[in-house]
């Protein structure tokens, strides 16, 4: 599966109530999904984040080290 990254720029389909919810009471939040496989196993990946870009980082980090660790327990 090859996934095609798109720039920060938000989804027509982030409506403003979740992006108000997002919002409050965080100082960062960060918000990735994808579309549906293509036929040739191609997939959009969209990535919205509201914040410092260090803090970004610092909470994708932060996910995929909780994700590895998650990963490992099951095996």
């Amino acid at each position: 599966m090859t996934c095609n990254p798109k720039e920060k720029n938000p989804s027509p389909n982030l409506s403003k109530k979740l992006k108000e919810f997002l919002s409050h009471n965080n100082a960062c939040y960060v918000l990735i999904t994808c579309g549906k496989p293509s036929e040739d196993g191609k997939m959009d990946v969209e990535m919205v984040y509201e914040g410092d870009e260090s803090l970004v980082a610092y909470l994708i980090e932060s996910a995929q080290e909780i994700i590895d660790s998650q990963s490992e327990a099951l095996r």
